[in-house]
């Protein structure tokens, strides 16, 4: 599409009309363009990062088209193109609009509190086997993801899937105008989003709203609100219901298999979930295939190759300095571009490899495919490409890159390649059971895992942001490996969305980051002395806390790098008292070549409202030292005092910079927000399940005793993995198939041992020791202490995976 077709698209002012370029992609993330001149840049604002910014620097890397709503100056840009509105994300939106009216085709959408994801992911998995299918990528549900899915449309597409989701009224009309569902599916309705709206009736109507226009409907008959107000629109409901001979399709189990009657017929499916949530996903999915008109053939196999959970993007660990980022699940040309964005995230290692299998069913001509992803490795500079499947083999010539191919993935394991500091993207169909390359190339730890979210992380990051007024820097701490999630990791993420500084407890922390790849300053809170002499190697701003050490620091360093000075104003540990101001500034005075990036101080009760008398004297005794300081140097070091709860409780102390600490990792101590999302799940697996009769004593010293005949199961986790000896004996429960299972015994150093008496519980199950539920903050009620020890504990032999929705 020619930009001059886009700016009489959207009526909009049409800057430099004499480059009239062809556009194809469309970008509103810096980070994410390349030097294309067929990517139309939009420029999104927003409170602390304005799109319109990174136009200087989007020029110069080659971007030649941009929506703009802020004004700019054509002559600075000579080459480009500009198209000006009022607001460029209802423009992008009124664009994606035209795009989908130029299709007719069966349209899905899909909405509801639970299960969007899955209920499309599954629904593309059945689909796909007979159509060429377009669906949401990841969870790209929003008012900008919902536009960036639907220009995803072609010509050669048979089938849409869409999701969409609202976390307030007044928002779904436009997602409905630029999906326009010809078929509806309501999956549930939930307390998710629930502030954005009145009452859970004012948030169905809201969601309803996806479906004015559609033919057919489906949700659940139980669900009994959802039905009466989707009663209320022009579309034919089709509700389904288990053993509900009054639903539309009554589903009737029957051992393993259930029997689904649908306009008299009976269709049987055996489906190999037992979890009542993956039952409802997997109902509802089954329930919109017979209703486009899929057959029991091919919807049986497929429901044979869907997984019980959404399969996520995962970083994980692999062999030999290695990081493998596994999108095994599925393979089509978005999915493929999102996950080389991410890859594009993760530069831990210089060099980049994708392993790749088939991409079945684009529709496309396959030398046209297999050219267009040649061009989007170009782009993301991949060093290595390993094609798995006969179709990429017989198109390797495409590839401009070093390539290996293999027939299947049996061929390439048997080969066994290895791989050494190196990032991997597996990327692949279903079929191809690319699940098993990861497992070869992963980290071979225990079955006990770290599972981090990076969007809880990345939302956590954005509500605190939303706290600070303009121009306010941000300090995120990162010390005790990033408070036992992954310290590399949640770092370059950090460097990823642009945080200013980085903060860690010890020297070596420091380091590994600097080895690692993160060029942000990094101000370290208790450096040995000893080791003053990397400072400068490493570019390393350390806290000097003491007219002692500043001296030594003088004494030691011929080049000395910038310094943080701590304050101490009533938190009694580390810090520069009132009376040593004057010696302080003398120090100062001699040593004009040593340069303070900030003064700081640490408030002691930020958290605590019987406090805030003590809080507010802390900070007028920083304010004096301060500006006696600034004084003496003559310039404005960076001034920060406030940690996570001091950024929600005392906005008038935010100075030039805060420094976020546990907020980020999702717990909020001053008790002022519930907008914090958990980041974390510590699972493991089930090892062994065993009889046990009344009586029996069970694990060491005989404390656990069964009351009665039942079952106990063995998992794989221990205090060694940081699970506490607190927690035997009954003291906590774990999770197993969404039932709770109490602790029976004491806790092992690699094993503990739960009560399953009358659980549906197999070996190899999945068990969650803290997330959702329980959480964190339970464990730390159980064991007498506070949520940051606990998740602090997790030990570092467990393994960490990295998951984006």
């Amino acid at each position: 599409m020619l930009i001059s077709e886009v700016a009489s698209i959207l009526s909009a002012e049409f800057i430099n009309p004499s480059h009239d370029f062809e556009v194809d992609t469309l970008v509103y993330d810096s980070r994410k363009a390349s030097n294309s001149t067929r990517e139309l840049f939009i420029a999104l604002p927003g409170t602390h990062h304005n799109g319109h910014d990174y136009i200087p620097s989007l020029y110069q890397l080659g971007i030649r088209s941009f929506l703009i709503s802020k004004r700019i100056n054509p002559g600075d840009y000579p080459e480009a193109a500009f198209l000006l509105v009022s607001d460029t994300l209802v423009a992008l939106q009124n664009l994606a609009t035209y795009h989908r009216k130029q299709f007719d085709l069966p349209v899905v959408g899909i909405t509801g509190s639970n299960g969007k994801t899955i209920v499309k992911e599954w629904l593309a998995t059945i689909l796909e086997q007979q159509w060429n299918v377009v669906k949401s990528p990841k969870s790209y549900n929003s008012q900008l993801g919902v536009p960036m899915s639907v220009w995803n449309l072609e010509k050669t597409h048979q089938v849409a899937v869409f999701e969409a989701g609202v976390s307030r009224t007044g928002e779904m009309e436009a997602l409905e105008r630029i999906i326009q569902p010809t078929l509806g599916i309501f999956t549930n309705i939930g307390n998710a989003h629930a502030s954005g709206f009145e009452s859970p009736e004012a948030k169905i109507a809201e969601k309803a709203l996806l479906f004015a226009h559609c033919e057919k409907l489906i949700c659940r008959l139980d669900h009994t609100s959802i039905v009466r107000q989707l009663g209320n629109l022009k579309a034919t409901l089709i509700t389904w219901g288990i053993s509900q001979p009054e639903a539309s399709i009554n589903i009737v189990p029957s051992g393993s298999y259930f029997n689904f009657h649908y306009q008299g017929q009976q269709s049987t499916f055996s489906i190999p979930f037992s979890n009542p949530f993956d039952l409802e996903n997997i109902f509802h999915t089954i329930t919109a295939a017979l209703v486009l008109g899929e057959s029991n053939t091919h919807i049986q196999q497929a429901v044979n190759k869907l997984k019980p959970v959404p399969m996520r993007l995962e970083l994980k660990r692999g062999n030999n300095n290695t990081h493998i980022l596994d999108d095994s699940y599925n393979n089509d040309f978005m999915g493929l571009s999102i996950a080389l964005d991410y890859l594009r995230q993760q530069p831990q290692k210089q060099r980049k490899t994708v392993i790749l299998s088939d991409m079945l069913q684009s529709g496309k001509d396959p030398k046209v495919l297999y050219s267009g992803i040649n061009a989007l490795l170009e782009k993301h500079s991949i060093d290595h490409l390993i094609g798995i499947g006969p179709d990429i083999v017989q198109n390797q010539a495409a590839f401009s890159m070093p390539f290996e191919g293999y027939l299947s993935t049996h061929d390439f394991l048997r080969s066994a390649p290895a791989f050494t500091n190196e990032t991997i993207l597996v990327k692949g169909a279903r079929d191809f059971e690319l699940e098993r390359v990861v497992h070869f190339l992963e980290e071979k730890n225990h079955g006990t895992i770290l599972e981090v979210n990076y969007e809880a992380i990345t939302h956590n990051l954005k509500v605190y942001r939303q706290q600070l007024k303009p121009q306010v820097k941000l300090m995120v701490m990162v010390k005790a490996f990033a408070y036992g999630v992954g310290v590399e990791e949640i770092a370059h993420l950090l460097q990823y969305h642009k945080v200013d500084y980085l903060g860690v407890a010890y020297l070596d922390e420091a380091v590994t980051l600097r080895r690692k790849g993160i060029t942000l300053p990094i101000m370290i809170m208790n450096v040995d002395w000893s080791s003053f002499d990397l400072l400068e190697t490493f570019h390393l701003e350390p806290e000097i806390y003491s007219l002692s050490m500043l001296r030594y620091f003088l004494e030691v360093t011929d080049n000395p790098p910038p310094v943080h000075l701590k304050i101490e104003t009533g938190m009694n540990r580390l810090g520069f008292r009132s009376e040593d101001l004057d010696a302080l500034m003398t120090i100062l005075h001699q040593n004009p070549q040593l340069k303070v990036s900030g003064i700081f101080t640490h408030f002691s009760s930020s958290d605590a409202a019987d406090e805030d008398d003590f809080t507010r004297k802390q900070a007028a005794t920083f304010n004096q030292a301060y500006e006696k300081l600034a004084e003496a140097l003559g310039y404005s070091p960076i001034k920060h005092a406030l940690n996570s709860a001091g950024i929600m409780r005392w906005p008038a102390f935010q100075f030039d910079m805060v420094r976020l600490g546990i907020g980020l990792y999702g717990f909020d101590s001053s008790g002022t927000t519930n907008q914090l999302k958990s980041i974390s799940t510590l699972k493991t697996k089930i090892s062994q399940i065993k009889p046990v009769k009344e009586g029996d004593s069970i694990g060491y010293s005989r404390m656990g005793r069964a009351d009665r005949e039942g079952s106990i199961a063995i998992i794989a986790i221990g205090y060694a993995d940081g699970y506490s000896r607190l927690f035997g004996n009954g003291n906590a429960y774990v999770m197993v198939n969404g039932q709770k299972a109490p602790t029976i015994g004491n806790i092992c150093m690699d094993m503990t041992m739960i009560d399953v008496t009358g659980l549906d519980a197999r070996e190899g199950d999945e068990v969650i020791i803290f997330g959702a539920q329980p959480n964190i903050r339970e464990l730390a009620q159980w064991a007498q202490t506070i949520p940051y020890e606990i998740l602090t504990n997790v030990s570092q032999r467990v393994k960490r995976v990295f998951v984006s929705e």
